[in-house]
């Protein structure tokens, strides 16, 4: 008895994301132009002192029969 209803609205729900994909196509992202340029070598250079975390590599023990 409730067939028809669902079955309308599904429909009614594919009819309108189909009309929504066809009149409003994805939006194209903004390119913002940048006029600052970084120097990539300079900026690795003046790294110093940068804080280091030890860990244990348990990457090829096994267990032990």
């Amino acid at each position: 008895m409730r067939t028809y209803p669902t079955l309308t609205l599904v429909s009614v729900l594919l009819v309108g994301v189909a009309a929504k994909l066809t009149f409003y196509g994805p939006v194209p992202a903004a390119a913002v132009p940048s006029s600052a340029s970084q120097d990539i070598q300079k900026m690795q250079q003046s790294i110093a002192n940068l804080p280091v975390q030890k860990f244990r590599d348990m990457a090829f023990v096994f267990p032990g029969d």
